[in-house]
Formats: C-alpha cells, sequence, structure tokens
C-alpha cells in the first residue's frame, strides 16, 4: 500500500470508527464483541483497501456479519446459556432520554441475533429488504420473517400501542455511538 492510500485508510478509520462500533454493539449486544467485529473488520479492509469501490458499504456491511459471527460462536452460546439478557454495558452514551434508549437497547438485545441484525439494518441503516438480505446472506423472504417477528416481540416488550418500524414508532433507536 503507498502513502496516499495508507492516507486515506487511516482517515477512513478516523472518520468512520465510532459508527462503526455503534453498529456492531447494537447488533450484537457487547462492547467487546463489537470492537473485536469492527477491528477484524478493518483488518479485512486494510488488506483489500485498493481493491474496495465503497468502502463504506464494504465496512457496514461486513461490520454486521462479524458481530452476528461473534455471538454464534460456540463459547460464547456457552456462556450466556441461562436465557437472561445480554449484560449491561459498561460506558453510556449520554443522550437526552436515556431511560427510553436503555428501554430500547435492552429490548434489542433480548432479540435473536438475527432478528437484532435484521432489524439493525432495516430502520437504524435504512436498508431496503434486498440490501439486507444481501448483507446478511439470507432469502428476502427469511429478512421479512425475522423483520415481523422481531417487531412483534419489541412491541410487546416494549408495550407500544402504535406500529414499530415507521419512523414514529422508531425514534428512540439510535445509534449508540
Amino acid at each position: 500500500m503507498n502513502s496516499d492510500d495508507e492516507a486515506a485508510f487511516r482517515e477512513f478509520v478516523t472518520v468512520q470508527m465510532d459508527q462503526l462500533r455503534g453498529l456492531a454493539y447494537l447488533t450484537c449486544g457487547d462492547w467487546q464483541l463489537a470492537e473485536d467485529a469492527v477491528c477484524t473488520v478493518l483488518a479485512k479492509l486494510y488488506a483489500r483497501w485498493r481493491r474496495v469501490e465503497r468502502p463504506e458499504s464494504y465496512a457496514r456491511t461486513m461490520v454486521v456479519r462479524a458481530a452476528v459471527d461473534e455471538v454464534r460462536r460456540p463459547w460464547w452460546r456457552r456462556e450466556h446459556a441461562t436465557g437472561d439478557a445480554m449484560p449491561e454495558p459498561s460506558v453510556r452514551d449520554g443522550t437526552p432520554d436515556v431511560i427510553d434508549r436503555i428501554t430500547v437497547l435492552d429490548a434489542l438485545r433480548r432479540l435473536p441475533v438475527q432478528q437484532r441484525a435484521v432489524l439493525v439494518l432495516r430502520y437504524l441503516e435504512g436498508r431496503t429488504v434486498p440490501e439486507t438480505a444481501e448483507a446478511l446472506r439470507c432469502p428476502e423472504g427469511t429478512v421479512k420473517t425475522n423483520t415481523a417477528r422481531g417487531l412483534a416481540k419489541l412491541r410487546d416488550w416494549l408495550d407500544v400501542a402504535e406500529p414499530l418500524g415507521t419512523v414514529a414508532g422508531s425514534e428512540h433507536i439510535e445509534r449508540a455511538s
């Protein structure tokens, strides 16, 4: 990699790191796993930097995949076999409506990883069903099913009367960065 490419990569990391970490956290629900996922993706991106046309899109897609993979590892399932919600993050982000945000993030963390990943991509990243299916390497029908099931669970857990998934219904789900 020449010095211009290296400088461009460093600038990319400086600008994107917090957003990628927040996306990974929302996907896997654990700050340490999120950090691992982002570092893994950035190492892969560094090696492919000259060949990647849209590094932001590539990184975001790969971060979600890496975060899902981190949660699916057998050792992780053994350690979290109690079925309880994931542990509270050690860092708070200071948003104005902290109680609502924590409640929604807790509900997101309780979802199965595939449903959580679909909802994060669809409603926080603003991706379409086909884009989400491509990012997660699954059929569009699976994305639709996971969206419906995930929103239904969130609606029940949060006791929300208005439909989640609309702009008004998802206003408290923000990036955790």
